[in-house]
């Protein structure tokens, strides 16, 4: 039977952790950089939506190819590599901002340049956390993971608004190149050996590669529904908090300091979740139910949305939904990657990405251009009933995670 195990019994994975944490408030402290750039330069919503688009492009395009890669080479070098990058982009953007060159063009480099390097990092990054802990413990190290990025995702604009408060934009990106390269040197500590042992690292074109991912999705019908778990979760509760700042004024006549208000529960929501899961063992069944009960609560808060017409039932909607889909998010990626084929886990977890990071933006659009017409409430309530027939069809598959234990 899978008991709980803590990932930071885990010596390599307490090592490993901390650089994880740094390279993480690193990025997002030189993502916050580029968008505020872009708006100091343009004084355009086009042009800050232009440089967003270069940051996440690479991840939709890029993911599935960087995927392959992560199941043919040493991921702690490929991990090493993007890190390394992290920080040299960040540092050319120091240079160019002190010698006061920078401009659109350069900025839209610059942005599609760093999203290109995350792109890699993710997918690479998701197929090293295995080979760090034992299997009982990777329903932790998943969680504390979603933890750190949310913490930073937080933190990090935080910071980055700070120094430059303090200091310059040249001074605030060398803040961030500095982490990532604190980052770097710990992560050269890691020593563990990630090369597949017999024909796992076979040879073969991207495409055959990347063919022989999607013939194993198919053929593997729990990762499959797992996917689409994850689809609609997108679809649903991520779609809502990628909306926040319309929901913040449409709902609530609120400004600047409700939207605040609003992204923080997200992010302490956030956090929690991502604890939640961190405290799961690697039982299969039992991480489903979590994911299940998680969407379902989440539905049905969005159900409430009529309701949130004050700030307090609003924040303490959008923490619930916003804990709700991290636990959706980190439990689906626990569980793929209890059951993905370690030859197929970097190309499969690449394609994970793709849905977990693409459904938000497309049901986002989707619902936003709709909520101009029927209002919030009446909108986000049909993915929410939804999400509850699709719950009450999952409870028939339950059986299998159940023998998936064994």
């Amino acid at each position: 039977m899978s008991v709980y195990r803590s990932a930071f019994s885990s010596p390599i994975f307490r090592i490993y952790f901390p650089s994880s944490c740094l390279a993480t408030l690193g990025s997002w402290v030189v993502r916050f950089l580029l968008g505020w750039l872009a708006w100091t330069l343009s004084q355009s919503a086009f042009f800050v939506g232009c440089v967003a688009c270069a940051l996440l492009v690479p991840t939709f395009i890029l993911s599935p190819w960087f995927g392959v890669l992560a199941d043919r080479i040493n991921t702690r070098t490929g991990l090493l590599t993007t890190t390394a990058l992290q920080g040299i982009v960040a540092t050319m953007a120091a240079l160019v901002t002190y010698l006061d060159l920078m401009n659109q063009s350069l900025l839209l480099a610059f942005a599609l340049c760093f999203g290109s390097i995350i792109a890699a990092h993710t997918p690479i990054r998701l197929a090293f956390i295995p080979f760090l802990v034992e299997r009982n413990a990777l329903p932790s190290a998943i969680g504390l993971s979603a933890v750190a990025f949310n913490t930073s995702r937080i933190i990090g604009p935080a910071a980055g608004a700070a120094l430059l408060a303090t200091t310059s934009i040249a001074a605030t990106f060398l803040m961030g190149a500095f982490l990532t390269i604190v980052a770097h040197a710990l992560l050269w500590r890691v020593r563990v050996d990630t090369r597949l042992s017999g024909d796992q690292n076979s040879a073969g074109s991207f495409w055959v590669q990347l063919v022989a991912a999607f013939t194993y999705l198919l053929e593997a019908a729990n990762i499959r529904w797992i996917f689409f778990l994850t689809m609609v979760s997108g679809l649903l509760g991520r779609s809502a908090l990628e909306l926040l700042p319309a929901i913040s004024g449409a709902i609530l006549d609120g400004g600047a300091s409700t939207l605040a208000l609003l992204t923080a529960m997200a992010g302490v929501g956030s956090v929690i979740g991502g604890l939640l899961v961190s405290r799961q063992a690697s039982r299969l069944d039992r991480i489903y139910d979590i994911v299940r009960v998680a969407l379902g609560i989440a539905a049905l808060t969005l159900l409430t949305l009529a309701l949130w017409n004050n700030t307090l039932w609003a924040g303490a909607g959008v923490c619930l939904v916003s804990c709700c889909t991290t636990i959706v998010g980190t439990g689906c990626q626990s569980l793929v990657q209890l059951m993905v084929a370690v030859n197929f886990r970097g190309r499969v977890m690449s394609l994970w990405t793709v849905v977990g990071m693409g459904t938000p933006a497309i049901g986002a659009l989707i619902a936003g251009t709709a909520a101009d017409h029927f209002g919030f409430p009446l909108v986000l309530a049909f993915p929410a009933v939804g999400a509850v027939v699709v719950l009450v069809l999952s409870a028939q598959i339950r059986r299998s995670f159940r023998l998936g234990n064994n």
